[in-house]
């Protein structure tokens, strides 16, 4: 008499209906918490202290101010965010070229990794101002701080996805009389997706700060700049809603990488989850 087999629902699935609900309320609800405590304290202290809004403004007023000027810091944003994408586009295309010719090609991978790793080690806060002293104020020095900060981390994640293919699948597309190109479609790359991604959520956080950072050196609009001007006018509630800014530019960006990897790749995220 034939069995049936029991499904066996996947424990990488995402949650759905009350369960989707109780694991929002589970994962979000203790960072809100912590951050309205956070800005109550915060507020409370000025109120009590009496400190100068010129030292540490307080939470209503950086957000009363910042609103005040809303339209001078949205054109700044608006330029951060230009050239956020741009050197970033340009690091990922990059991130890209490289991991693929290393990964047909080990010798080349063997020889320029290291370098890669070393270019890590170099500061930011060193880089940047040698960057706009050989390139000018323009947005090729910006392009290429953002580039340097971000490529490591991308090309890293594709290498080790690339190398973290099945063999067994590798081997049977071999001995089916695949290419190494069709093995490297077919076998490599999908297997390199759930940690590009994880890569990319990485680089583009950094993408942000190297280019506030960027500008901050030296530029003619941006947040970087706008930050340094008011720091210089003693608004520290200006500088701090540039910052908040900025941290809702980063978080905007992160997020939309999950969107894009729902489009691009549904299928990642299972695989990224068996992974972990």
């Amino acid at each position: 008499m034939p069995t049936r087999t029991p499904r066996i629902r996947s424990s990488s699935a995402p949650p759905t209906g009350p369960r989707a609900t109780a694991f929002a309320t589970r994962t979000v609800l203790p960072a809100v918490v912590a951050a309205v405590t956070l800005i109550a304290v915060w507020e409370i202290y000025v109120a009590v202290s009496g400190i100068r809004p010129q030292i540490l403004p307080s939470p209503t007023r950086v957000l009363e101010q910042g609103w005040a000027a809303r339209d001078n810091i949205a054109v700044h944003a608006s330029a951060t965010v230009q050239v956020t994408l741009l050197g970033f586009a340009v690091s990922l295309l990059c991130a890209w070229i490289f991991a693929v010719v290393a990964d047909f090609s080990p010798w080349l991978r063997r020889a320029l990794l290291p370098l890669f790793v070393i270019s890590q080690t170099l500061p930011i806060i060193a880089i940047a101002p040698l960057m706009i002293i050989w390139f000018g104020f323009g947005v090729l020095p910006k392009i290429l701080v953002i580039a340097l900060a971000t490529f490591f981390p991308m090309t890293i994640g594709l290498i080790e996805g690339f190398a973290a293919a099945d063999r067994e699948a590798g081997a049977l597309l071999r001995s089916m009389g695949a290419t190494r190109w069709q093995e490297f479609r077919y076998v490599r790359l999908p297997s390199a997706i759930p940690r590009f991604f994880t890569s990319l959520r990485i680089g583009i956080t950094y993408a942000v700060v190297a280019a506030v950072f960027a500008e901050y050196v030296g530029a003619t609009e941006g947040l970087g700049i706008y930050m340094a001007m008011q720091k210089n006018s003693f608004r520290t509630d200006l500088v701090l809603a540039a910052v908040l800014v900025t941290a809702l530019l980063s978080v905007t960006l992160y997020l939309l990488t999950f969107a894009l990897e729902r489009v691009v790749a549904p299928w990642a995220r299972d695989e990224r989850s068996r992974h972990e």
